[in-house]
């Protein structure tokens, strides 16, 4: 979904499938200056991001700010073999190619992220984190892997322990997972696990599992970007979760197992 200054951008499609805007873009004009929304849903919506903002500057606008809680191929911020394609790095480019005055971000998936768009102003998941843990009160933080441990720990005065995990890099799979920090003191806790992204949730069932099998009494999981696809996978279902914290900066969907703080 796009908004700009708070008026939803609706559009339909031309009988060859084209982009057309609804009569109401009009209404975008009356502004001294625009601030874009986009709430990710699709990579179609590239396209009226695009007509958009030229749509806007040829009426007299320069300064246009982007605000895009989610960061579109975020993950795919690194190439490892030749077939692999740096859609993170193209998307940046086609980012930096509309001239935004700033484009506000929250939580990044990583630095590479921070480093390829430019202008840009990182927001700090601090706040949705600090809500979920005034909710469920754990006693310690976990973190799925060393990239969210690095990036999250420094944030909070909690004892914490993070994963090690063990993939398959050709296939994505999750192998097995080791844990580091403070183990002695997973047993007879309740834990929130805190990451940045979670697709089908895998990652984070593989760390409740290996979290309950040292003794800790209740996992929690707060999740900054949650795809909607979590409904696929077996995180919810499997007993393992408590609840999940996550922001509507992606999640449209509803389940009684998952909250949603605004951004």
């Amino acid at each position: 979904m796009i908004k700009c200054n708070d008026v939803p951008v609706t559009v339909g499609h031309f009988p060859d499938g084209t982009t057309l805007f609804d009569k109401n873009v009009k209404e975008l004009l009356s502004y001294a200056s625009a601030r874009i929304e986009w709430w990710f849903e699709n990579n179609e919506e590239m396209t009226t991001l695009w007509y958009l903002v030229h749509y806007l500057r040829d009426h007299g606008y320069s300064y246009i700010r982007l605000h895009m809680p989610y960061i579109p191929n975020a993950r795919m911020d690194r190439v490892k073999n030749d077939g692999d394609v740096f859609t993170l790095k193209y998307f940046a480019k086609f980012i930096n190619s509309l001239g935004f005055e700033k484009v506000t971000v929250l939580d990044p998936h990583s630095y590479v992220s921070e480093a390829l768009i430019d202008r840009v102003e990182v927001l700090t998941p601090w706040p949705h984190i600090m809500n979920a843990m005034e909710e469920c009160t754990p006693d310690m933080l976990f973190f799925p892997d060393e990239g969210a441990m690095k990036r999250l720990s420094s944030m909070f005065h909690t004892e914490y322990a993070f994963g090690i995990k063990k993939r398959d890099w050709a296939t994505g799979k999750i192998l097995g997972l080791d844990i580091a920090g403070c183990v002695d003191k997973i047993n007879g806790s309740k834990i929130l696990i805190a990451d940045d992204i979670c697709s089908r949730g895998g990652t984070f069932y593989h760390s409740a599992l290996k979290l309950k099998e040292l003794g800790a009494k209740e996992v929690y999981l707060y999740v900054t970007h949650c795809e909607n696809t979590i409904l696929e996978g077996e995180l919810l279902t499997s007993g393992l979760i408590e609840k999940v914290y996550t922001t509507n900066s992606i999640f449209t969907k509803e389940h009684e197992r998952i909250e949603v703080l605004s951004v």
